[in-house]
């Protein structure tokens, strides 16, 4: 349970991490007040009523009357800042920092053989029963 515990709050911490760093962009368009399409990927379909030039001669270029519609794009800007280099800390706390890790690492070393040094050496002979001549039984 407690394995499966820290497993999740990784997984959490990551997730958040993940999601601080990440910059994504929302495009929207809006016929009037109306919300017609968005898009986080490419960009938004429009409804056909965008703003039409009327060109009556090359030089003089009509624009017909204000559209109703309107893009928007929402940006989020990801954090860049969490980078911090191994470089920048003083002396003493790349010693603590080097130190912390060799002895850290050391926790989880096995032993390298399984020895028993009493293998070879039979049980005491049992001649009466201690518990039973001191009359102490567990209860």
């Amino acid at each position: 349970m407690k394995q499966f515990i820290h497993k999740l709050i990784a997984v959490f911490m990551a997730t958040v991490v993940l999601m601080t760093t990440m910059s994504f962009t929302i495009d929207m368009h809006y016929c009037g007040d109306t919300l017609v399409d968005f898009s986080f990927v490419q960009q938004v379909k429009t409804c056909g009523m965008e703003k039409e030039q009327l060109t009556t001669s090359c030089k003089k270029p009509m624009v017909s009357q204000k559209s109703c519609c309107s893009d928007e794009q929402m940006v989020k800007q990801g954090q860049d800042d969490l980078k911090v280099s191994f470089d920048s800390l003083s002396f003493e706390q790349q010693v603590f920092v080097a130190s912390f890790t060799y002895s850290y690492l050391n926790l989880f070393e096995g032993t390298a053989t399984t020895d028993v040094p009493f293998v070879a050496y039979s049980p005491p002979f049992v001649k009466q029963d201690v518990q039973v001549m001191h009359q102490t039984f567990l209860i």
